[in-house]
């Protein structure tokens, strides 16, 4: 039996940094410091030549390992092999990202219908070769199949630099697969259904496309045997605008009915809840207009996982996720009474919270550029920076920087579309409210704004204008978490 090596203390600490990379949020920070010390700096390097650098360094690390003797995990001294795998696993995650990548359009196309993995055969393969079992193969198809949707949908539908907006998107990468995709892997992969989200955000900020990124990029497990996965993303994600349906029928929208149940339920029907796959998400838009009754059944859900249809006594089990969202103030709702502390607390295992389009505009106006190309391809089908520079002239001249555009994103795409009509759009002047300086401004010189409510309106001023709470920090001598809490209850309180 050979002797299993022992890896150098240099190439140790080398793969330990590809570790820390691969296990690293892709849109922090970190991410990118991470990757530019694999390829020994960064300077004048855009993001994708960094990718790609660090690519080809992995793979002369794997060769280096190769000419040492290193011909699979197996080969490895115990010590050493947690890392060894780690190095040979971010290296199929890269090589096969395009593949996986064009699986996510296909299944697109396909729908409800499951596709088979064209390339199941050749990545089997490559990891066989380095000594991996099938339950390893198994696990890192469904691993690296949920990784690429994740950053396909939230790269792809979360546009903007703002530093506010790169916070959403770590946000959202934490929110799938928590802080540390370690603890994930290791507790929570097929266990999310018990972590709710509740999103917060004005009319019109993106609420329904930053749950859809969360909802699409869930679990699902890989049949070896068939060489698909069990089920389609596109099934994964159930949304309902609780808003369009009168007080009688959402109970029958949410939990279904039995036949004869009330006048005009003249069939049985299944609600969304149980339509539901297991590791799908139901998206509950809206929420804060629901009704008291209705938030109690609905805090029975999330608590005991099953509901009753209407009109039926048998229980239905529940096992998908619930993302729900609100463009209302959800602690004036609280407040009021007229949204259960308890229903809250059941929702926010995490909060997230879309910022508007003027506060990204504020803190990058190089943003509004980013959202117009992405409009405009989204429009006609293809980039047209003719047309992008078209709608800009306008808005430059019509609106200016100031405008505080009261739609967000949603009044953005209306605007381009009447550029594109009438090459004019002068913005929404009956719903135009003060912008935040000049409502914490009104508030001082009236003398109706509290000191609290001051501060919290400051701090969230500061934050519009600069984008980090590291700088609001500095400006107003408070300690980052403060700055933070003042922020959120700003959002969550005016």
């Amino acid at each position: 039996m050979a002797e299993k090596i022992t890896l150098d203390p240099l190439d140790r600490d080398y793969i330990i940094l590809i570790k820390e990379a691969g296990l690293c949020n892709p849109f922090s920070d970190k991410r990118f410091e991470l990757d530019s010390k694999i390829i020994g700096g960064h300077t004048g390097l855009s993001r994708p030549q960094i990718t790609n650098r660090m690519i080809e360094a992995v793979t002369q690390k794997i060769n280096d390992l190769k000419n040492k003797g290193i011909r699979d995990i197996n080969s490895v001294a115990e010590q050493d092999r947690l890392e060894v795998e780690t190095l040979f696993l971010f290296d199929f995650f890269y090589r096969f990202r395009g593949n996986f990548d064009d699986l996510i359009q296909e299944q697109m196309e396909a729908d409800e219908r499951t596709v088979k993995l064209p390339f199941a055969a050749q990545a089997k393969e490559y990891l066989e070769k380095w000594g991996f079992d099938n339950e390893s193969i198994q696990s890192t198809f469904e691993e690296a199949y949920q990784l690429r949707r994740a950053f396909f949908f939230i790269n792809r539908n979360i546009i903007g630099k703002s530093p506010v907006m790169k916070k959403l998107r770590v946000d959202l990468w934490n929110n799938i697969f928590t802080h540390n995709i370690n603890i994930y892997r290791k507790y929570l992969r097929n266990k999310m259904e018990d972590f709710s989200t509740l999103i917060l955000g004005r009319t019109g900020t993106g609420k329904g496309a930053v749950a859809a990124a969360i909802g699409q990029s869930g679990y699902i497990p890989f049949d070896m045997k068939k060489l698909r996965f069990r089920d389609s993303f596109t099934t994964f994600f159930m949304p309902i605008n609780l808003s369009q349906f009168p007080e009688t029928l959402i109970e029958s929208e949410l939990f279904g009915h039995r036949k004869g149940a009330f006048t005009g339920a003249v069939e049985n029907y299944e609600g969304v809840f149980k339509r539901c796959t297991t590791h799908g998400s139901i998206f509950l838009d809206e929420i804060g207009d629901i009704s008291m009754p209705v938030q109690v059944k609905l805090l029975q859900v999330l608590q005991e996982r099953f509901f009753y249809p209407v009109g039926s006594t048998r229980k239905e089990r529940f096992s998908g996720r619930v993302i729900a969202a609100t463009n209302m103030p959800i602690n004036k709702l609280r407040s009021e009474g007229v949204f259960r502390d308890d229903f809250y607390y059941r929702l926010c295992s995490d909060v997230i919270t879309v910022p508007t389009l003027f506060e990204r505009l504020q803190a990058d106006p190089a943003e509004l550029k980013d959202l117009l190309s992405f409009i405009v391809k989204r429009m006609i089908g293809k980039d047209s920076p003719e047309l992008v520079e078209m709608v800009r002239d306008v808005i430059d001249a019509r609106l200016g920087r100031d405008y505080p555009w009261p739609g967000n994103v949603r009044e953005l795409e209306q605007c381009v579309r009447r550029v594109l009509l009438k090459l004019d759009y002068e913005g929404d002047t009956i719903t135009v409210g003060q912008d935040l300086e000049s409502l914490l401004k009104d508030g001082f010189e009236k003398g109706t704004i509290s000191a609290q409510h001051l501060t919290q309106g400051y701090c969230k001023l500061l934050y519009q204008r600069h984008g980090t709470f590291e700088e609001v920090s500095r400006r107003t001598q408070l300690d980052r978490r403060t700055v933070n809490k003042y922020i959120r209850e700003w959002d969550q309180g005016e």
